[in-house]
């Protein structure tokens, strides 16, 4: 089939590409913003990259011919503001947009809500979509979700900054609250079944994991998987505005997506009806399984949106592991780049050889000085060296860093911090072929993450500046 596929950016579009590549199909990802998508990494032939913004309809190109269906991934809650009124209007764009073409058919992953009720700002923006793109030609799917669970996800993050940092939590009455949690890998079965489904075709379906649980069974859960012992202490006084404020102060969580996703917290998110399994049958994840998959991932990459669920599956071409990325949500970039004045074989080198005893191209002795700080707080510092004084491979130590990725052919470096800190941090470098990127990326646990970052921020103004450079000049 000819798809198109919005939102290719974000978590589910960057887990649902490789999957439809996979499948044969013909993908063809809009994007705001081609620089910031690494189209390259994919096999050549079967992904078509075109640029474009919703919110600006006169951005939008010309539509692939015969385009048999559209993936409807486009959501605006963490953008703050007034994301409902944005929302609805990319919703209307986009289907003005469609209309122009000859497409057939939009699937849409949206959120489980009760029409009967009066809902949030976050779930009524969700069924408004919903009605915007049944007015279009193409005939709508809607698959409705409740709880995402998947290493990388908003919700999963959220869950896992409180149960791993607080071992007494205050809970106002929403962690009482019913959902029902679906594992990420379950979600994107769902989203590629419907596709080969005529009959789901203009239909809407409830779509949750095996189990019905509160919120606090949530946290309860991923602790009974990471062996922490937490207690829960119920108030009656939280306020929608004091739980924003305390999920934003806790977690790595924005204000605005706090704010969106605690005024939804007292509706009930739980499947009514089952008819998706009729027609797409899934092998559904348990709540525990998705947390230790999850976790497990975390673990062996060190990277919350890998495509490594696949690849231990067999049903993903190795190539794909260049999709590998780095966090996107709650987090801080610190991002340069340079125009390379050397070969790009001697940058790349020059990035393979990084730490040990060569040291770093920028003030290496704040590199060891942070070292130092980190062995006297019980952290590891900077003596473990590394492996060997060219080469890299994905689990090498190097220095106070771990090795996610290294793929010397594309000139991809991915470096997850073990130092002891306030949050978790990358360093990547991509090696292109006339330009040198370099990415630091924080995620804050709570305030003092935040602290944390502000603290360190005038360094990194005068640290990884001259670093790209240098790297780009291979020195």
């Amino acid at each position: 089939m000819n798809l198109l596929l919005t939102g290719a950016n974000g978590y589910i579009g960057l887990r649902l590409i490789p999957e439809l590549l996979g499948a044969g199909h013909r993908v063809t990802a809009l994007v705001r913003d081609k620089r910031r998508f690494p189209a390259d990494e994919f096999p050549e032939g079967h992904l078509e990259v075109i640029e474009g913004d919703l919110l600006q309809p006169a951005t939008l190109p010309e539509l692939p011919d015969d385009l048999d269906a559209a993936f409807y991934l486009v959501h605006s809650m963490s953008a703050g503001g007034d994301f409902v009124e944005k929302e609805q209007r990319v919703a209307e764009h986009f289907t003005a947009w469609l209309d122009r073409g000859s497409c057939k058919r939009v699937i849409y992953l949206s959120g489980l809500v009760d029409e009967s009720r009066e809902l949030s700002p976050h779930l009524a923006s969700r069924l408004a979509v919903e009605r915007v793109l049944r007015r279009g030609k193409a005939a709508l799917t809607v698959l409705r979700a409740s709880i995402i669970v998947g290493s990388g996800s908003a919700s999963f993050e959220i869950v896992r900054d409180l149960a791993e940092k607080l071992p007494v939590m205050i809970c106002p009455r929403w962690v009482d609250t019913r959902c029902q949690p679906i594992s990420i890998r379950d979600v994107i079965a769902y989203l590629c079944g419907v596709l080969a489904v005529p009959e789901t075709e203009g239909e809407t379906y409830d779509i949750g994991g095996p189990g019905v649980m509160r919120y606090r069974d949530l946290l309860a859960g991923y602790a009974e998987v990471r062996g922490l012992r937490r207690w829960f202490v119920p108030v009656p006084f939280f306020s929608p505005r004091l739980s924003s404020w305390w999920l934003y102060l806790m977690t790595s969580t924005r204000f605005s997506l706090a704010r969106a996703l605690v005024d939804s917290l007292e509706h009930e998110t739980v499947c009514r009806d089952d008819r998706i399994q009729q027609l797409v049958p899934v092998a559904l994840s348990t709540y525990t399984v998705a947390v230790d998959r999850a976790l497990s991932r975390i673990a062996q990459n060190r990277v919350p949106s890998s495509w490594v669920d696949s690849l231990v599956g067999g049903s993903l071409d190795p190539r794909f592991i260049d999709a590998i990325q780095v966090p996107q949500h709650g987090v801080y970039h610190d991002r340069r780049s340079c125009r390379l004045s050397a070969p790009r074989d001697e940058v790349v080198a020059a990035v393979w050889s990084l730490g040990g005893e060569r040291g770093w191209p920028s003030m290496n002795w704040a590199w060891d000085i942070r070292g130092a700080v980190d062995r006297m707080v019980g952290g590891i510092g900077t003596r473990r060296g590394r492996r060997d004084p060219v080469d890299l491979r994905p689990g090498d130590a190097l220095d106070f860093w771990r090795v996610v990725l290294a793929d010397r052919e594309a000139g991809r470096l991915i470096l997850y911090a073990e130092m002891k800190l306030p949050g978790e941090a990358w360093l990547e470098f991509v090696v292109r072929q006339d330009e040198l990127r370099q990415t630091a990326t924080f995620r804050p646990q709570g305030l003092l993450g935040r602290l944390y970052w502000f603290a360190v921020l005038p360094a990194h103004w005068w640290l990884f500046p001259r670093m790209v450079r240098r790297l780009a000049a291979a020195r």
